[in-house]
């Protein structure tokens, strides 16, 4: 009796060992294509995803008119997307019919699509995905007064300080607290090509790498799946390791983009594919805590000042851009009016 009673505290102690050494493996979301619909008209008439409006207009410069910087406002809705060719592939003409699109499948799911136009020549290229800027990892809300955003004095777009962990871009490009990644899943629709897929991310160094996820030789959607070879499941086995904590941000995973390769051997010409979601199983990096004792980044400030010289700097780079395209489409406006509209 002494025996059986033994046996079955071993096997319970077992279990909850078992049941505490394995991760409960839930799937993350990275990026859902479907919640970044058009959903916002600007005052031009452009049509843009609402919750990831980013205002650049503050980095325009003096010589932009009031006019000009409130037009100068993007964001990650689906059309934004660049779809730019390695340099070897790229050419004028090939280069402007590669785009990104939104599109809807028959269940009326929101995914994006993506053309492609690799060359028809016997050699290696790739075409990069990437959104249209640099998803910012602890990017602020806006304050808004309905429709627009709120601008102070100095043109800057006003932050909801509210919003103290940064939010805006969570599971919009973005996840936290990521410790070591166990599997990387994208949803994408294949059509028979041999082209492989690879997936950008960016961690909290800064430090890009690229997850080679397998080839589209198939029909229809699939869930392409990237496994960690160096994932430990038994606790007992791995190597313990503390990440320090404040003023290090916490660590995180961003998206970057996607990259798609076309050897030499295989179809050239056009090629079109269709993402659905990004989705990532991994181990929480630290504890997190509800209720901290103390507030750290609200008493120095740290991190915030660090991640907003990078915004800066990214937000000026393609607030200029912004800028060139706005006084494109002017000149072709008032050269379509000067001329009546002829081109001839």
């Amino acid at each position: 009796m002494k025996r059986i009673i033994l046996l079955i505290t071993i096997m319970g102690l077992l279990m909850c060992y078992s049941a505490f050494s394995q991760d409960a493996d839930a799937v993350e979301t990275l990026i859902d294509f479907n919640t970044l619909l058009k959903n916002h008209t600007l005052s031009d008439g452009r049509e843009e995803n609402a919750e990831t409006l980013v205002y650049f207009g503050g980095e325009a410069g003096v010589t932009a008119t009031e006019e000009q910087r409130d037009r100068m406002v993007s964001s990650l809705a689906m059309e934004n997307w660049k779809v730019t060719l390695s340099s070897s592939s790229r050419t004028v003409a090939r280069q402007s019919l590669c785009q990104a699109k939104e599109v809807k499948t028959r269940d009326n799911i929101g995914v994006m699509g993506i053309r492609a136009r690799f060359p028809e020549s016997n050699y290696n290229a790739y075409a990069l995905v990437e959104p249209p800027f640099e998803i910012q990892a602890y990017q602020r809300q806006y304050q808004m007064e309905g429709d627009n955003i709120v601008i102070d004095e100095n043109g800057q777009a006003v932050e909801d300080e509210t919003d103290v962990e940064g939010t805006k871009f969570d599971h919009k490009g973005v996840l936290k607290n990521v410790g070591i990644i166990k599997q990387i899943i994208v949803e994408v629709y294949g059509q028979n090509y041999p082209h492989g897929l690879g997936i950008m991310l960016m961690d909290q160094n800064y430090e890009t790498r690229i997850y080679h996820l397998g080839y589209l030789n198939f029909e229809g959607w699939k869930k392409l799946q990237w496994d960690n070879p160096n994932y430990i499941d038994d606790v007992r086995q791995r190597e313990i390791v503390k990440y320090p904590l404040y003023p290090r941000s916490v660590p995180y995973i961003k998206l970057v983009g996607f990259v798609i390769y076309r050897d030499a051997s295989s179809w050239g010409g056009d090629f079109i594919t269709y993402f659905k979601n990004v989705q990532l199983v991994y181990d929480n990096a630290v504890e997190e805590v509800d209720d901290p004792e103390i507030a750290h980044e609200d008493t120095w400030g740290i991190i915030n000042a660090r991640n907003e010289a990078r915004r800066k700097l990214e937000y000026q780079r393609l607030g200029e851009r912004l800028l060139l395209e706005i006084l494109e489409r002017e000149k072709t406006v008032e050269y379509k009016e000067a001329t009546g509209g002829n081109s001839e």
